[in-house]
C-alpha cells in the first residue's frame, strides 16, 4: 500500500511577527528559537504535527522575508521557495502595527500561487485589541484570523479552517487505552526511537563558527538546504534533513557554530544550548576542522562534547583545497596529538565547496554506525579476553590474586563490555585501557567509543562505576 503524502503548511511573514512561536505552538514544544531579535530564524525548519487526533501534516517554519541586506535577501528566497513547495500558506503579520504596503504586496504575490492561504494577524492579546484586526481585512485575503500565539487565544476558527484542507491520515478509531485518543498528538520526525527502527542514523554536524558545516550539508544533500554566508554565525537554529543511503535513513543536524563563551551574545547563547540538546539526540558526529587553521583550543572543547555524550565520530577536515603546504601526515599527527581522546575517530579530508571526497562521507557514516550498534558474541569476546590475559596477566594487588572470569557485552550504541572479576576494585585503569586496545585490535570498532566496566558476579552492570 502506497504511503499517503502529507500536506505541507508553510508559515511566512516579515521578521519578528511570531512565525516560530506559531510553529512551536503547533508542535506543542519549544523547538524553534524565539526572540525579539529580528531575523532569529534563518533556515527552514520542518516538523510533522497531528491535530484533531487524526489529521497529520508537515509544518514549515521559514525565516523572515526582508530584502534589507544580502544575507536576509537569501533568507527571504528560502522562505518563498518553501511557499512554492507547500500546499497551504499561512502569512503572518504583526497586529500591533498598522498594515504595511510591503505585507500587502507579499500577500498578493503569494495569492498568485492559487493555494489555500490564510492571513494570520498575530499579537491580538485581548478583546480590546481585536479592533486592530479589522484594519487588515482590507487586504482581501480569502481567510483572515486574529490570533495571540503567546496567549494561546483565538485558535478555534483557525483550526477549523485548516482542517478543511488536511485529510484524515489514520482511519483507525482510537480506544480508551490508546494514547492517540488525545485531541492533539505531536510527533517529532527526528526523535523516533532508534530501538524500534535500527537503520535510522542521527548525525550532528558540529564545529567552530565558519568551518563549513552548512556548505557540507548542502553538498551532501545536493541542494541548497541551509543558508551559507561568509558572515560568522549565520546558522542560528539547528536544521535537519533526512536522506536515504545504503538502506539507512540519515538525518543530518546542521548545528549552530559554537563561539568562545565570552563572544556568545544574545541569540547565539540559545544556539549553543540547542547544539548541546541536539547532541543528546545524535548517534554520530561529524566534527568539522578547518584545514587552514588546524586544531585550536576551542576545537578541543567542542570535541569534548563528543566524549561527554559517548558518540560515534568522523573527523572531517574541510577546506583541504585551500590549505597551506602542510602535508596530510603532518595534519593528522597534529590532530591526533591535540585530540587524544578521539583516537578512535577516522579522518577524511574534503572540500565542501568543491565537493571533493564529500560523497565518501555517506559510506563512512553507515559503516561507523554499523560498528556503533554491533554486538560481539560472548564466545568470541571471551576468546579474545583469554588471549589478552595470556599475553599480559592481570596485575596482583599487594599480593592478592586478581582474576577476570569472563567478559560480556551488555549494551550497544556505544558498545559496552562488562568484565566479571573477583576483585573489580583492584583492576587498574591502565589494564582496562590495555584490554580496550586489545579488543579494538580483534574487532572493528573504528569510529566508535568503547566502554569497559568491571563488576563482581551478580552485580548489576547498569550501575555507575
Amino acid at each position: 500500500m502506497q504511503e499517503k503524502k502529507l500536506k505541507k503548511v508553510a508559515i511566512l511573514g516579515r521578521p519578528n511577527v511570531g512565525k516560530s512561536s506559531l510553529f512551536n505552538r503547533l508542535a506543542r514544544e519549544r523547538d524553534a528559537i524565539t526572540s525579539d531579535v529580528s531575523g532569529t530564524t534563518r533556515d527552514v525548519k520542518k516538523r510533522i504535527v497531528t491535530i484533531s487526533g487524526n489529521r497529520e501534516f508537515e509544518v514549515l517554519d521559514t525565516g523572515g522575508i526582508d530584502y534589507g541586506s544580502e544575507l536576509f535577501s537569501k533568507v527571504a528566497d528560502f522562505a518563498l521557495r518553501a511557499a512554492q513547495e507547500a500546499d497551504i500558506i499561512l502569512y503572518m503579520v504583526d497586529g500591533k502595527t498598522l498594515p504595511a504596503e510591503e505585507d500587502r504586496e507579499l500577500l498578493y504575490k503569494l495569492q498568485r500561487q492559487n493555494k489555500p492561504l490564510a492571513l494570520i494577524v498575530n499579537k491580538i492579546d485581548n478583546d480590546k485589541e481585536e479592533e486592530r484586526y479589522w484594519e487588515f481585512l482590507e487586504f482581501g485575503a480569502e481567510a483572515t484570523f486574529p490570533m495571540s500565539v503567546s496567549h494561546n487565544r483565538y485558535f478555534n476558527n483557525f483550526y477549523a479552517w485548516l482542517e478543511e484542507f488536511i485529510p484524515i491520515t489514520n482511519e483507525k478509531q482510537p480506544t480508551e487505552d490508546d494514547d492517540s485518543s488525545f485531541d492533539e498528538i505531536v510527533r517529532d520526525i527526528n526523535t523516533v526511537k532508534e530501538e524500534e527502527v535500527n537503520n535510522q542514523i542521527r548525525v550532528a554536524i558540529i564545529g567552530r563558527v565558519n568551518t563549513g558545516k552548512s556548505s557540507l550539508l548542502n553538498s551532501l544533500l545536493g541542494e541548497e538546504r541551509s543558508v551559507v554566508s561568509d558572515v560568522a554565525g549565520t546558522t542560528i537554529d539547528p536544521i535537519d534533513e533526512t536522506i536515504e543511503h545504503d538502506e539507512h535513513k540519515i538525518t543530518f543536524i546542521d548545528t549552530a557554530g559554537i563561539r568562545r563563551r565570552s563572544k556568545i551574545l544574545g541569540i547565539e547563547k540559545y544556539a549553543l544550548t540547542r547544539t548541546t540538546q541536539m547532541l543528546e539526540q545524535a548517534n554520530l558526529v561529524l566534527l568539522m576542522i578547518d584545514a587552514t587553521v588546524g586544531v585550536t583550543e576551542l576545537d578541543e572543547r567542542v570535541a569534548g562534547l563528543i566524549e561527554k555524550h559517548r558518540l560515534a565520530c568522523l573527523i572531517v577536515i574541510n577546506k583541504w583545497d585551500i590549505r597551506d603546504d602542510k602535508t596530510y601526515e603532518d595534519m593528522v599527527n597534529d590532530i591526533r596529538d591535540e585530540l587524544k581522546f578521539l583516537h578512535y575517530a577516522p579522518l577524511i579530508t574534503i572540500s565542501a565547496k568543491t565537493g571533493m571526497r564529500v560523497n565518501k562521507i555517506l559510506d563512512q557514516i553507515t559503516s561507523i554506525y554499523g560498528r556503533y550498534k554491533q554486538r560481539i558474541s560472548t564466545s568470541k569476546l571471551n576468546d579474545a579476553l583469554r588471549e589478552a590475559i595470556r599475553r599480559h596477566h592481570v596485575p596482583s594487588h599487594n599480593g592478592a590474586v586478581v582474576n577476570i572470569k569472563f567478559a560480556t557485552q551488555y549494551e550497544t550504541k556505544p558498545p559496552k563490555i562488562a568484565l566479571i572479576s573477583n576483585r573489580p576494585e583492584f583492576i587498574h585503569f591502565s589494564y582496562k585501557r590495555y584490554l580496550s586496545n586489545f579488543f579494538r585490535s580483534k574487532f572493528d570498532f573504528e569510529g566508535v567509543p568503547l566502554d569497559i566496566v568491571v563488576r563482581k558476579r551478580g552485580q548489576r552492570v547498569e550501575e555507575e562505576e
